[in-house]
């Protein structure tokens, strides 16, 4: 097991083991204790009374932060012809149909989000397992499979995430990053927070939110107490 850095462990000393701070202690102790040079993301981990090994379990959805991640996001569209000037107008770096595909068959793979129109689902066939791999296929539970594409295009530039349990039935997110106002990391959190809340399975039995996590890149994460919140 590698030894936590210097500046890791003089971090985790401003920590209290064991106690649950309120959401606004929490968000403070996360920038305080940031230990990188650049500007660290923020990230929400949750562990939630789920067993994902049943399908009416899982806990998937998409949440639009009402700050943004504070993270520029690359996004192509499969689309007709008739939508390419819309969908760069709305903020895709790249759209189209069949040289797109072309451009991703010979290795192209420079962008973070891939959305499509519904009708050209069928022509992905030859990327879907480069996609897939990636996690970029376009898929209608993630939202990226869409009627309106400029409208998708621009809420996933503006901050729209996608969440879902992990096989322990964990849900982790980027919520913003370190230098976000207090009060706008606050609003993406809680906004996080409820999104879970109203996703609960109605298989979930007990204890739903079981524990909040908060941290930096590579910082120790701070416990919230989760009546609090």
């Amino acid at each position: 097991m590698s030894k936590k850095g210097k500046n890791y462990r003089a971090a985790e000393a401003k920590l209290e083991i064991g106690k649950l701070y309120s959401l606004e202690e929490a968000i403070s102790l996360v920038k305080e204790t940031s230990v990188t040079k650049f500007d660290s993301s923020v990230e929400v981990h949750m562990k939630l009374g789920v067993n994902p090994k049943h399908a009416d379990q899982i806990v998937r959805g998409t949440i639009v932060l009402p700050a943004g991640t504070g993270k520029e996001v690359r996004v192509i569209a499969f689309v007709g012809d008739d939508l390419v000037a819309t969908a760069k107008e709305a903020g895709a770096i790249e759209a189209g149909s069949n040289e797109l595909i072309e451009k991703i068959t010979k290795g192209w793979m420079d962008f973070d989000v891939a959305v499509a129109v519904p009708d050209m689902m069928k022509n992905l066939g030859k990327i879907a397992k480069t996609l897939g791999q990636k996690g970029m296929m376009p898929n209608p539970k993630a939202g990226t499979v869409t009627t309106d594409a400029p409208k998708t295009i621009s809420e996933i530039r503006k901050g729209k995430v996608e969440y879902r349990t992990d096989k322990y039935g964990n849900v982790h997110n980027l919520v913003g990053k370190v230098s976000f106002d207090d009060s706008k990391l606050s609003e993406n959190v809680n906004a996080f927070i409820k999104a879970i809340k109203d996703a609960k399975p109605s298989a979930s039995k007990g204890t739903y939110i079981k524990s909040i996590t908060l941290a930096s890149s590579m910082g120790p994460g701070v416990k919230v107490d989760p009546s609090q919140v």
